[in-house]
């Protein structure tokens, strides 16, 4: 009966670790920022390779079939270096909290609200980069087309695939937010309350 009363005291609720999460971005604003730009540029990038082609389609231009394919090659390679770069800061991340993660452990928060903590700020971080890319990719490419089509472009301008294409891009954003955090999260919550203490940072 004991054990249970201690297991309710220590799982924290959601909204508990959203507010945590929310002043650990906010603590660690520049490392969060490198983060949020990681995801912004890969995203961008996504997001200007796929208004291209539904410009393309509405103004009956005809697309190259080679650089297609060369556009596939660099956006996959630019979001998986976003996935690294995710990883690596958030490893960083884990470093410098050695102490604030040992005291959650010693005061009793489970493993599973400390991966909770390190996804909820990837998601957050994603959903910002993904946000702030699908406009600057959908306003830089639509510019582009702008500057050598002229005006025309908005006369049958695709805003529905564009729409979809950006619904898709937020999504592969913080998807790929996640994947990047997951392995930092669970080296966080392995990690022994003493050892993480003891640490030197």
């Amino acid at each position: 009966m004991e054990d249970k009363k201690i297991g309710k005291q220590i799982s924290l609720p959601l909204k508990d670790a959203i507010k945590i999460s929310f002043n650990g971005i906010r603590m660690r604003a520049g490392r969060s920022s490198i983060t949020t730009a990681g995801i912004l540029l890969g995203i961008a990038f996504l997001v200007s390779m796929l208004v291209s082609s539904a410009l393309t389609t509405s103004l009956s231009l005809e697309p190259d079939p080679d650089m297609k394919v060369k556009q596939l090659w660099l956006v996959t390679i630019s979001l998986l270096v976003s996935v690294l770069g995710i990883a690596n800061a958030m490893l960083m991340s884990v470093t410098e909290r050695y102490k604030e993660i040992g005291t959650m452990k010693c005061l009793g928060a489970l493993n599973k609200f400390i991966i909770e903590l390190f996804i909820l700020e990837a998601l957050f971080q994603g959903l910002l980069g993904s946000l702030l890319g699908c406009i600057v990719g959908t306003i830089s490419m639509t510019a582009v087309f702008v500057f050598t089509k002229g005006m025309k472009v908005f006369l049958n301008y695709p805003i529905l695939p564009v729409l979809l294409y950006n619904i898709g891009a937020v999504l592969i954003g913080v998807v790929l937010a996640i994947i990047g955090a997951i392995y930092p999260a669970i080296k966080a919550a392995k990690m022994e309350p003493v050892e993480a203490m003891r640490a030197e940072v």
